[in-house]
């Protein structure tokens, strides 16, 4: 078997011989942006601070990116874009996990596009006060964010791990050098 061949250009690069690279700098990022999360439940949950007032960490000294749907919207399009373009790099079982944590994003996406709409409209689905996603009609905005961003990046490390230790007929359709030795 040989490689799949991966298209030229940045999304080749990305998924070929910059891979590796390309993957552990995605992971910084979404790790990042998940421990603000988690920081900002532990805020809630573990602190005893209202809601309003637990923005995570960064928010604590610009609680503009708390509240700013644009640039919410702004991070799950990055999501959505990153996850899309360096899927061509993995094969077998790791493009299996990495399809799943793409499908989830994608809805993601589409909870934070309908924020942004309402936000710049000031039309607010279900008659409520303010933006509201869909499943945030029934779950609370703060764990459903974490949630979300836990379902999406479960898989992502599943498939990265089992994109670093493919089969021998996962590794022959490889064009990246991430598998181990």
């Amino acid at each position: 078997m040989t490689a799949i061949p991966i298209s030229t250009g940045l999304a080749g690069t990305l998924n070929g011989r910059l891979h590796r690279p390309a993957l552990n700098v995605f992971l910084i990022v979404v790790l990042a942006h998940w421990a603000e999360h988690i920081v900002q439940a532990v805020q809630i949950w573990v602190l005893g601070w209202p809601t309003p007032q637990a923005r995570g960490v960064l928010g604590q000294f610009f609680p503009w990116l708390v509240t700013s749907e644009a640039l919410h919207y702004g991070y799950a399009l990055v999501m959505l874009a990153a996850l899309w373009v360096l899927r061509k790099g993995f094969t077998g079982r790791a493009r299996v996990w990495w399809n799943v944590a793409l499908g989830v994003q994608i809805w993601h996406h589409v909870e934070h596009l309908l924020l942004l709409v309402q936000a710049q409209s000031g039309w607010f689905l279900a008659g409520r006060p303010m933006q509201t996603s869909v499943l945030q009609l029934v779950f609370p905005r703060v764990e459903l964010h974490l949630f979300y961003n836990t379902v999406v990046f479960i898989p992502m490390v599943v498939a990265m791990i089992l994109h670093a230790r493919p089969s021998q007929s996962e590794r022959a359709l490889m064009s990246c050098s991430c598998a181990r030795a």
